[in-house]
C-alpha cells in the first residue's frame, strides 16, 4: 500500500477535527453553554492535566501491549463517546466531567500519529514526514474556512455538530487497512527494555524537551482566547475563521518545504529561530491590537509552532531508537502540549480578564527563556561537530 498516502490521510482527518476543537471549543462552551471565561479556562486547563497523564502513562503503556493500529482504534472510539456526552452536559460540573473523559482519549491521537510517522520514517516506509504532516495542516485550515461560513449562517451551535461529524469519520477511517509494521504487536520483552530514564540518558534530550515545552506553552493564550480576542478587536465574524487559519496556511507552507529547505539546519538552530519568531508574534499582538497586525502575526505560526515541532521530530528520528519513540512522544505531549499549556492557560485567563492584550505579552515568559536555552543548545551542537571533526 501507499504508506505516504495512508499517513497523509490520517493526519488530514485528525487535524480536520483538531481545527475545530483547538481554536473554537473554549469559545463554544462560553457562547453556547453559558460558561464564564474563567470557568472555561479552568475546564480546559484540567482537561490538559488529564491529557498529560494520559499521554505520558496510558499511551506508552498500552502501546507496549497492543499494535499501533489497535491503539488508534481504542482512542478513536473513546473520543467519539466523549463528544456524544457533551449533548446532555449543561452545567460546569457536567462539562468538567465530560472534558476530563474526552481528554483521556482524544489528545492521545496526536502523539499516536506522530509515533506512527516516526516508526515509518525510521523503517524507510515513509520518505517525507513533512509532506504527510502538511496534510494535517491542510485539514486544519480547510475546516476553519468551512466553519466560518456555517457559524455565520447558523451560529456557534454548529461547532459541536461539525466536531461530531469529523470524529465519526476519523473513527471509521481508523478501522481501514494499515501498513503491516503498524499491525504487528510489540515484542514480549519490549516493556523491559524501554523506560523513561533511558530517554533522559540520551544526550541533550532534556535540553530539547525544555525548549519545546516552553515553545508550546507560549501558545496557551492564542489557542484558548484567540477566537474571543478577535471578537474583542471587532474582527468581522465571518472572517474570524479565515484569520485563525492564516496561521495554519503558514504552517502548511513550512511543512511543504521543510524537508528540502530546512533539513540541513540543526535542531538547535531551528529551535532558536522558532523562539525568536514566537516572541515577535506576541509582541506584535500586544503592541498593535488591530485585525491587520493580528493577521500578519499569524504568519509567524510557521516559526512558533511548525518549526519548533519539526525540530523536535528531527532530533527524535536522529537520536531516539524506534522502541523509545512512543515514550518520547508521550513525554512531549504531556509536558509540552498539555501540562505547560494548562498552567499558562490559567495564567493567560487571569491576564485576559485584566486586559486582553496582557494575556499575549505574558507569553514572553515562555518564548524568551526558550530562545536563550536554544542558543545554548546550538552552541553545544557546534562543540560536538568540532569534536567529531577532530
Amino acid at each position: 500500500m501507499n504508506t505516504q498516502r495512508w499517513m497523509s490521510t490520517h493526519f488530514f482527518s485528525f487535524f480536520l477535527t483538531w481545527g475545530i476543537f483547538l481554536p473554537y471549543w473554549a469559545g463554544w462552551m462560553i457562547q453556547t453553554k453559558g460558561i464564564s471565561v474563567s470557568g472555561a479556562s479552568l475546564i480546559m486547563s484540567i482537561g490538559l492535566v488529564v491529557r498529560g497523564l494520559s499521554t505520558l502513562f496510558a499511551f506508552p503503556y498500552i502501546l507496549e501491549r497492543v499494535s499501533n493500529k489497535t491503539l488508534l482504534n481504542i482512542a478513536a472510539i473513546g473520543t467519539l463517546l466523549g463528544i456524544l456526552c457533551y449533548i446532555p452536559a449543561d452545567s460546569f460540573p457536567s462539562l468538567l466531567i465530560v472534558t476530563v473523559f474526552l481528554h483521556i482519549f482524544y489528545p492521545t491521537l496526536m502523539p499516536a500519529l506522530d509515533s506512527v510517522a516516526g516508526v515509518l520514517v525510521q523503517s524507510k516506509a515513509l520518505k517525507h514526514y513533512g509532506k504527510s504532516r502538511q496534510w494535517g495542516s491542510i485539514g486544519f485550515v480547510s475546516v476553519g474556512i468551512l466553519l466560518t461560513v456555517f457559524t455565520g449562517m447558523f451560529g456557534d451551535d454548529v461547532i459541536f455538530w461539525a466536531l461530531l461529524l469529523g470524529i465519526s469519520c476519523f473513527t471509521a477511517l481508523s478501522f481501514t487497512r494499515a501498513p503491516d509494521i503498524l499491525i504487528r504487536k510489540p515484542q514480549a520483552d519490549q516493556a523491559k527494555r524501554v523506560n523513561i530514564l533511558d530517554l533522559f540518558r540520551t544526550k541533550h534530550f532534556l535540553v530539547v524537551l525544555i525548549i519545546v515545552v516552553l515553545l508550546q506553552a507560549a501558545h496557551a493564550t492564542y489557542y484558548n482566547y484567540g477566537y474571543i480576542f478577535l471578537q474583542e478587536i471587532d474582527a468581522p465574524i465571518y472572517l474570524i475563521g479565515v484569520i485563525i487559519n492564516i496561521a495554519v496556511l503558514a504552517e502548511i507552507i513550512f511543512f511543504s518545504i521543510a524537508d528540502k529547505r530546512f533539513n540541513r539546519f540543526s535542531p538547535g538552530t531551528l529551535l532558536a529561530l522558532a523562539a525568536a519568531g514566537s516572541s515577535l508574534r506576541w509582541v506584535l499582538v500586544f503592541a498593535f491590537p488591530n485585525v491587520l497586525v493580528f493577521c500578519f502575526a499569524q504568519t509567524l505560526h510557521a516559526f512558533s509552532f511548525a518549526m519548533g515541532h519539526y525540530a523536535f521530530m528531527k532530533y527524535l528520528t536522529a537520536n531516539i531508537p524506534h522502541t523509545h519513540i512512543p515514550k518520547a512522544q508521550g513525554i512531549y505531549s504531556a509536558f509540552a502540549l498539555s501540562w505547560s499549556t494548562a498552567v499558562f492557560t490559567v495564567f493567560g485567563g487571569f491576564l485576559y480578564e485584566i486586559e486582553p492584550r496582557f494575556a499575549f505579552i505574558g507569553m514572553l515568559a515562555c518564548s524568551l527563556p526558550a530562545m536563550l536555552v536554544a542558543l545554548m543548545y546550538r552552541k553545544l551542537e557546534g562543540e560536538k561537530k568540532v569534536l567529531l571533526s577532530a
